[in-house]
């Protein structure tokens, strides 16, 4: 899918002071950023940022850190953030195919909400649960590793629950339509696009 390009984006992003710039000069000491030792939650594409910004209003003593490469979409999230100030959240603009070069054991949980499902076999690996994201993680997660999925994509999430386990990971939560399941949610604005068209919401936690 190709994404419309939004004049200014790029200057905005730059410009934001919840922004991460050169974030690899942080790695091992994120916590510096937010001047406390709380818990650091990951999302990987994080959009338009409402997932991230609601769990961030909702859970103060977490710090949450949101990652995103297009500048056509992360500008939405740097201009909520710049209008909520929350003290709790910051913005990464960057891909994660080398997210071990950020981050060294640091991060408590990570989020994939609705992941590019790359449908084509030869692109499995690009798939952020694909055993060689799998490997990465190792390289971020603090102690116990926990992963929350959600997505629209079937196949994706089948892919998914077989890379996890396959990998060590247990299953703690699971939902084959979570908006109909007492699981409780903030949902992505992609999310509620597709539930409000009666599409089921996959997701599951796993830990290891």
């Amino acid at each position: 899918m190709r994404l419309k390009h939004v004049k200014g984006a790029i200057e905005v992003i730059e410009a934001s002071d919840y922004i991460i710039k050169n974030p690899g000069n942080y790695k091992g000491i994120f916590h510096s950023l937010f001047h406390n030792n709380n818990p650091i939650h990951l999302e990987i594409g994080m959009g338009k940022g409402q997932f991230l910004i609601e769990m961030a209003k909702a859970n103060p003593h977490i710090n949450f850190i949101g990652m995103e490469m297009y500048d056509s979409v992360m500008i939405r999230a740097v201009q909520k953030q710049n209008e909520q100030q929350l003290p709790n959240l910051k913005l990464i603009k960057m891909d994660a195919t080398n997210i071990e070069d950020i981050f060294d054991h640091e991060i408590d949980v990570l989020y994939l909400n609705f992941s590019d499902p790359w449908p084509k076999n030869r692109h499995a690996h690009r798939r952020l649960t694909s055993e060689r994201f799998l490997k990465r993680y190792d390289m971020i997660f603090k102690n116990k590793k926990t992963i929350i999925q959600k997505t629209d994509n079937r196949k994706l999430f089948e892919f998914s629950l077989k890379a996890f386990t396959d990998y060590g990971y247990k299953i703690e939560e699971i939902s084959l339509d979570l908006h109909q399941d007492d699981f409780p949610n903030i949902t992505t604005e992609y999310e509620e696009r597709f539930a409000n068209m009666g599409m089921p919401i996959y997701m599951v936690k796993v830990i290891k």
